[in-house]
This record gives structure tokens, C-alpha cells and sequence, in this order.
């Protein structure tokens, strides 16, 4: 298989028994992604929390200085003066009661949700099929909020949710492999710090147990954990 290959010859560039700096490790991505596509980067990192206690819960967003890559359609639940003004901010689909029967009626085109605290009773009427797609608008992610114009611009400017899934690990995605080494390692900085500010009060012993980065096809690269902590 050609694709097996590929893969094989480029996870040989990756020592997987190191820890790598993260500057050198997003040379290393780059240089092992294959694909024909422009490949997302992703950061995994996994915690040393419990999801299952609601108080080791993480979960939050942050604004990476350099953006995903990714153009990003944004649905506005919103009435009134809010809804042209997520409309002026450039937000693709903006409606109230409307677009909660489009949804239910099984129109999803759309990657990120954002209400207003007043729509939420009506929003709550689609979580059973917002939910599971992690496109429930949520205050902790900055999606239900009065200043519609600024969650649409950070949403299409750049913006990551994430949350800790049952296994301890944090998936985001930090950029593309098209853009340079430095700027990936920014991204994964300001991604990190947010994830160290949110650490649970409850967590006893080590927070950030280990991370890893890698290409939607290339091989994982580890990374050494303090080479993050210690970027300002």
C-alpha cells in the first residue's frame, strides 16, 4: 500500500523514544506530513485530571494569533439589534425560532454555534442534536454572549474550543502544516497557557502528564512538556 509507505518512511524521521522541544517538533511535523492535502496539525495532550468529577471537568476556548487555516461557518442565534449586528460581523446564518426548525428539521451547515443568554431556552430545544457535535453555544466557551460581533470575529478569526474527553486527553487542532514552524509553535503556546490557567483547583499531583503532536496523517511527535511551560 503506497500510503503505508509513506507513512513508514516518514515516521522513520521521528525518534519516538524522545521528547522533542516544541520548536524542533513542529520542524518535525512539517517535514513528515505526506499527504496531498494541506494537513491540519494537532496537539494532544493528555491530563491528569478525572472528567467524570464535574470539578475536573476542562474545558474552555482560546484565540490562536495565527488562526486554524480553516474558513469557518458560523450560525447566530439572536433577535433584534443582535442579529444585524452578527450579520455585520460577518456571521453566515443568523435567525431565532426560524433556525432552530431548520435545525430540527436536519440542516447542519455550519462549525461553530454562538447565542445570545436570551435564546438559550430556545436553543435548548435542538441540544439533543447540538450537543453530541460539540455545537452547543456555552458561556465557559465565550458562545453565549451579548457581544455577538466579537464572538463571530474570534470564532472566524481563529478561535478553538476544546474539552477534555473521558480519557484525560485535550484534542485541538493548532494550524496547518502550510504554515511556518514559528507560528505553529505560537499557536500551541497560547493553546497550553490557556489549557494551565484552567486547571482544576481539585487536581492533586501532576496536571500535564504528557503531549504530543502530529499531521491528520503523519506520525505523532512527543513533546518535551517543559519547553511549553517555559514559553512566555
Amino acid at each position: 500500500m503506497a500510503n503505508g509507505k509513506k507513512y513508514r518512511a516518514s515516521a522513520e524521521k521521528v525518534d519516538r523514544s524522545q521528547k522533542y522541544p516544541l520548536d524542533e517538533a513542529v520542524k518535525l511535523v512539517k517535514a513528515a506530513s505526506f499527504a496531498k492535502f494541506d494537513e491540519t496539525v494537532e496537539l494532544a495532550v493528555r491530563l491528569g485530571v478525572n472528567p467524570r468529577h464535574a470539578d475536573q471537568m476542562v474545558r474552555g476556548a482560546v484565540v490562536l494569533p495565527h488562526g486554524t487555516g480553516k474558513s469557518v461557518r458560523v450560525a447566530v442565534f439572536a433577535r433584534g439589534d443582535k442579529a444585524r449586528e452578527a450579520e455585520e460581523a460577518g456571521a453566515d446564518v443568523v435567525g431565532a425560532e426560524d433556525l432552530v426548525e431548520k435545525i430540527k428539521e436536519g440542516w447542519m451547515e455550519f462549525d461553530k454555534a454562538i447565542a445570545t443568554p436570551d435564546m438559550m431556552g430556545t436553543v435548548g430545544r435542538i441540544g439533543r442534536v447540538l450537543g453530541p457535535r460539540g455545537l452547543m453555544p456555552n458561556p465557559k466557551a465565550g458562545s453565549v454572549t451579548f457581544d455577538v460581533a466579537k464572538a463571530v470575529a474570534d470564532a472566524k478569526g481563529g478561535k478553538v474550543d476544546f474539552r477534555v474527553e473521558k480519557a484525560g486527553i485535550v484534542h485541538a487542532g493548532v494550524g496547518k502544516v502550510s504554515f511556518s514552524a514559528e507560528n505553529l509553535a505560537e499557536n500551541v503556546r497560547s493553546l497550553f497557557e490557556r489549557l494551565m490557567k484552567l486547571k482544576p483547583a481539585t487536581v492533586k499531583g501532576v496536571y500535564v502528564r504528557s503531549a504530543n503532536i502530529s499531521s491528520t496523517m503523519g506520525p505523532g511527535v512527543k513533546l518535551n512538556v517543559a519547553s511549553l511551560e517555559k514559553a512566555e
